[in-house]
């Protein structure tokens, strides 16, 4: 995940400056159904092993399949993966079809700082896209990659055969929420911004044709039962922030890459699940903006 510590520990100094584009998620999950492939899958391999911990792993090689297909070793009970850029944490283990030998493991250290989505992993390997479609966190998966989902640049790099299915193991740590959740508060807009929100949580923010305040200002719009906020907190958020004079989005992870940074001092004490609104003055160059911050979590510290 591209962190953006610079923005998050100074609101009141910049705007978030982010990249990439807004997209709609390419599957619906509102209607999550994890339909995985069963006994044909988990005769592939066997899978031993705590989660989170490199997997002890046979394949009964060699193994063909015509399309990507997957099942649950283990079901978590966390959150379940409902589009392409909720954030997640997720170790992974390749092993060749047709040998049987690994291919490459990811760090399987217990480091939950390593934030990214199923967006960055598909963009590695497209079959994980669906593999990873509706898993929740704590959730072990075996799954078997045709090798156009594999990639003909992976199957090349790894000296796999043209053919050869790969066999992959994930572990799904951890998975972020995709919005603020909690109670709706109340404020008094007083010249502020007023926030609308679509389905999704994704934010509208529309901007009074009053001056904007000459002083920081921050409010609670929804209220977070989670963990407190601290300083120095790592934390994953969703943004969107909107100029004051002209009234156009200067920043948007809704529907992207959501940002990940140290917390700034307009969101120490508040909530996770909490969304908030800060309206920066202009200053030194910088105009007027008005800021919607969701609260997704706070990132353990990674271990040493």
């Amino acid at each position: 995940m591209r962190k953006t510590s610079a923005v998050l520990a100074t609101l009141s100094l910049a705007v978030l400056a982010l990249t990439g584009c807004t997209a709609a998620p390419s599957f619906d999950g509102a209607a999550c159904d994890r339909a995985a492939d069963g006994d044909s899958v988990l005769n592939a391999a066997t899978v031993t092993g705590d989660i989170g911990s490199e997997p002890d792993v046979e394949v009964f090689s060699p193994v063909k399949v015509k399309e990507t297909s997957f099942a649950d070793v283990t079901v978590g009970d966390g959150l379940a993966l409902t589009s392409d850029f909720q954030p997640l944490v997720m170790d992974i283990a390749f092993y060749g079809g047709k040998s049987g030998d690994k291919l490459y493991a990811s760090e399987f250290n217990g480091d939950l700082s390593r934030v990214n989505n199923i967006d960055f992993w598909a963009q590695k390997s497209a079959g994980l896209a669906d593999v990873l479609q509706c898993a929740t966190g704590g959730s072990r998966v075996l799954a078997v990659l045709t090798p156009e989902d594999f990639g003909a640049q992976n199957v090349e790099g790894f000296g796999l055969a043209k053919d050869e299915n790969v066999v992959a193991v994930i572990d799904v740590l951890d998975v972020y929420p995709t919005r603020a959740s909690g109670a709706l508060q109340f404020n008094d807009a007083g010249g502020l911004p007023t926030v609308v929100r679509a389905v999704d949580g994704t934010p509208g923010i529309i901007i009074p044709d009053s001056a904007a305040p000459t002083k920081p200002v921050t409010q609670t719009l929804i209220k977070g039962d989670g963990a407190a906020v601290k300083q120095g907190d790592m934390l994953v958020t969703n943004v969107m922030a909107v100029n004051w004079d002209d009234k156009t989005v200067a920043t948007n992870t809704w529907g992207a890459t959501a940002s990940m940074g140290a917390a700034a001092k307009e969101l120490v004490g508040a909530t996770v699940g909490s969304q908030l609104l800060v309206v920066i003055p202009a200053a030194e160059g910088n105009v007027a903006t008005a800021v919607v911050v969701d609260i997704l979590g706070i990132v353990p510290a990674a271990t040493q």
